[in-house]
């Protein structure tokens, strides 16, 4: 017994010293790593889009790692599943923060989600760049009107896009009668009919009638019969491609042939699935990016995400792989996996040459860029225009 038990302590010891030689010579994983999370609508409601967010920032932290990493370190990008859910983007930046200890976080499309996830960030003081929220919420406090100190976002945000939205219908599609149908349960379609509202009925339009669904609905015909017997010229539908594309469906079978217009939330191959090709005809929605984009960035990075992924880009993918790229750049520029130096550094960006544009993060942490126009097109999104902040 005294013998076993004398060689079992001097194995115990000689163990010991191993991963401690180990330890001090670099052998720990954890050392030669820096950790990203990458939050987003894995499944649920917003599936597709936070799918190909994901799969546009894991292409960019595995180039990246391809050409060294970052600050002689690879990139370690952590995965969570938000489930499409506000509550579940807490708990999920939660335990990206404190039990992954990731230096940063990007993802997230629904800004419902992002706001959530935002309220912790910021109360662990960690840096969170949303890669597609664009409601004004999600950076600035709306009840102080304080911009937060660690949150960001690649995107341009709904003021914005609402503008855009109601200028191309009052001067392009040359129509003055709207009718909006929104998503009363989402921050994201209620502020960008909101933004829409004022920018056409300040250029002249005038709405006839604000119809109210929530998420997940089925049976949307009641609604849409009190609109046709307002005969609008126009549908302002700025709210996610499940619900519109269910919408958009039901609204052609009453006979509804006026244009419907949206938002950024409509683009997921499953739109086309959900309303039919023909259905979608004579409907436009504004968005980050087309793929129809000639530059030699967009072509490389369309072909590199084929690739990877075997299908084209939306621009959620784009949106996430800037986002990713934009983080690397805060973190090589920090020279530091520090949260409060990546967040600096995140601040300062100014023009840095995203796929969907220059992206320059302002006073309010938002991106200034520009947006395009989409026609849907025998089931086909098409690019129609670019405009300008």
């Amino acid at each position: 017994m005294y013998k076993t038990g004398f060689k079992l302590t001097a194995i115990i010891m000689a163990m010991l010293f191993m991963a401690g030689f180990l330890a001090g010579c670099g052998g720990s994983p954890a050392a030669n790593t820096i950790k990203i999370g990458i939050l987003d609508e894995l499944t649920g409601g917003n599936a597709t889009m936070g799918t190909s967010a994901a799969n546009g920032a894991k292409l960019a932290i595995k180039e990246a790692n391809a050409k060294g990493g970052v600050l002689g370190k690879q990139i370690q990008a952590v995965i969570a599943d938000n489930k499409s859910e506000p509550s579940e983007s807490a708990n999920a930046m939660t335990k990206l923060i404190t039990q992954d200890q990731v230096a940063a976080v990007t993802g997230i499309f629904a800004s419902s989600n992002a706001i959530a996830a935002s309220s912790v960030a910021e109360a662990n003081k960690v840096p969170f760049l949303a890669a597609g929220a664009t409601n004004p919420k999600v950076t600035v406090d709306d009840k102080t009107g304080k911009v937060k100190d660690y949150t960001f976002r690649v995107c341009f945000i709904d003021p914005f896009q609402g503008t855009v939205g109601a200028n191309f219908v009052l001067n392009t599609l040359q129509l003055k009668k709207a009718a909006l149908l929104i998503d009363n349960s989402s921050d994201y379609s209620k502020g960008l009919a909101t933004f829409f509202k004022d920018a056409f009925t300040k250029g002249g339009g005038s709405i006839l009638a604000e119809e109210a669904y929530l998420q997940k609905d089925q049976d949307f015909k009641t609604i849409l019969t009190k609109i046709k017997a307002l005969d609008p010229e126009v549908i302002y539908v700025p709210g996610y491609y499940e619900e519109v594309g269910k919408i958009v469906k039901q609204a052609r079978e009453l006979g509804i042939t006026v244009p419907i217009v949206g938002g950024d939330g409509w683009d997921s191959p499953k739109l086309v699935e959900i309303a039919s090709a023909a259905a979608l005809n004579n409907t436009y929605f504004t968005n980050h990016y087309s793929i129809d984009n000639p530059s030699a960035a967009s072509k490389a990075f369309v072909e590199a995400y084929k690739k990877e992924y075997g299908q084209a880009p939306d621009a959620l993918a784009v949106l996430g792989y800037d986002a990713a790229n934009v983080l690397i750049d805060a973190i090589k520029r920090a020279n530091s996996a520090d949260p409060a130096k990546i967040r600096a550094a995140l601040a300062a960006t100014k023009d840095y040459p995203g796929i969907t544009g220059a992206i320059t993060i302002n006073a309010t942490h938002d991106a200034v860029k520009n947006a395009v126009i989409i026609e849907m097109k025998d089931g086909k999104q098409t690019f129609k225009a670019t405009v300008k902040p």
